[in-house]
């Protein structure tokens, strides 16, 4: 959430950041929530001087009462008691300005740092980095979705009939892939210095606006409504949650986490080849790092995360490239994102498996999340995230690419945990 004074001191500023999203309705947004913030205002300082002078009036009747002078502090008390109830009055009108301007500032996204280009999409998001050479493979390969079923490891079918849908089933060497990632990628985090999180994967609605994926995503996300709780759409949620309304000492910083957790999201696939097979799923596994960090580091510790996630897919031997979000393809919530897309050779396209984001003080500021520095001076922090990885698509990635007559070929770097160095038909 924008804070306000930010927005006061800074409108222009802050209007041309809105405009690299395109929003339509920034600048309404914007002036709505000064007009609120007037009115707030305004009604604070009616409140604190009636509340003043009230106090101001206590004491002139004490010593009215003092000096035997009762009649005139009866009159005193009269007035006293007038102005306690208009100030009671104006603390009710302030309490609705300022759930008000709350409700208008959780319609606003963060700005988009200077750094990120304009645009309208996907389209303008910038190439600014590629790694690896793409796979040539024979004209006969297949695409993952068929590969799963000749091998036997993944089962739609199955999932439709328990689930639905999006829920897919993980079988025998499929199953034992999945495990086998997931914990490399675990270990992988623990050595750069993560501690490792298991949180739970449904939340609350305190939590969901935390992280801002209330009010902005409540569509996309599953409600259980007799417990008024969201399965999460990412382990970001829960864990960077851990730390709301709490205020660190400088001597704790920076926090550094990683969690696997199963991750749902209810968006709607539309048809076509993009969104076959684990291109997109309503419940997949994840594992997420989340960095909490002082606002000076936080852009260098943007870069190093991305190098620590391009890291993990060099040791995947995976093609590919990372993108520079523009500021209408960059999320609600943060002020610059890196997406990391992987080429999948079968469909001859790229494949996001993962966002790494810069929130700001954007997060912090819903969270409450501050540090007390060396001085005593109270802070927002700055909030980070990234895939680490999302497994769906690197899973499709890697069955396509490595297809081979006797079977999908593991990548060195995961034998030690499938135990196996090939996918086949034996289990």
């Amino acid at each position: 959430m924008l804070q306000i004074n930010v927005i006061r001191e800074n409108v222009g500023k802050v209007l041309e950041g809105l405009k690299k999203r395109n929003m339509r309705d920034a600048e309404v947004l914007v002036n709505e929530a000064l007009t609120v913030d007037k009115i707030r205002r305004e009604k604070q300082k009616e409140h604190d001087d009636l509340v003043g002078e009230v106090n101001r009036i206590s004491k002139e009747v004490g010593n009215l009462m003092k000096s035997g002078q009762k009649q005139q502090a009866d009159e005193m008390i009269a007035k006293m008691a007038s102005n306690k109830k208009v100030a009671s009055e104006l603390g009710q009108e302030l309490l609705k300005a300022e759930e008000e301007l709350q409700r208008v500032l959780y319609l606003i996204p963060n700005v988009p740092a200077d750094k990120v280009p304009a645009g309208k999409g996907a389209e303008d998001n910038l190439n600014v980095y590629q790694h690896g050479q793409i796979p040539t493979l024979p004209p006969d390969v297949q695409p993952h979705w068929e590969l799963i079923k000749k091998y036997d490891i993944i089962d739609f079918d199955l999932g439709n009939k328990i689930s639905g849908a999006g829920f897919p089933v993980y079988k025998g060497k499929g199953a034992k892939f999945q495990r086998a990632l997931i914990n490399f990628f675990l270990e992988e985090a623990s050595r750069q210095g993560y501690t490792e999180i298991q949180p739970p994967i449904v939340v609350n609605k305190a939590s969901g606006y935390g992280t801002g994926q209330l009010p902005d995503k409540e569509g996309q996300m599953y409600f259980i409504a007799e417990d008024e709780l969201y399965l999460i759409p990412t382990a970001e949620v829960p864990i960077t949650n851990l730390y709301r309304d709490v205020i660190l000492n400088e001597q704790d910083l920076p926090i550094r986490h990683v969690g696997y957790t199963p991750c749902f999201r209810r968006e709607a696939g539309s048809w076509g080849a993009h969104v076959r097979g684990l291109n997109r799923l309503h419940q997949f596994d994840k594992v997420e790092i989340v960095q909490i960090r002082k606002a000076e580091e936080s852009y260098e510790t943007l870069e190093a995360m991305c190098l620590y996630v391009q890291g993990l897919l060099e040791k995947l031997e995976l093609p590919y490239r990372k993108l520079l979000l523009c500021g209408g393809d960059t999320g609600f919530n943060s002020a610059m994102t890196y997406d990391l897309e992987v080429y999948a050779a079968a469909q001859q396209r790229w494949l996001e498996v993962s966002s790494v984001s810069n929130f700001e003080t954007f997060q912090a500021s819903r969270l409450k999340l501050r540090y007390k520095n060396k001085e005593g001076k109270t802070q927002l922090l700055h909030t980070l995230n990234g895939s680490a990885l999302a497994l769906p698509r690197i899973v499709a990635a890697i069955l396509e690419n490595n297809q081979t007559p006797d079977g999908i070929r593991v990548p060195k770097v995961l034998v030690p945990y499938t135990q196996f160095e090939m996918i086949d038909a034996k289990l």
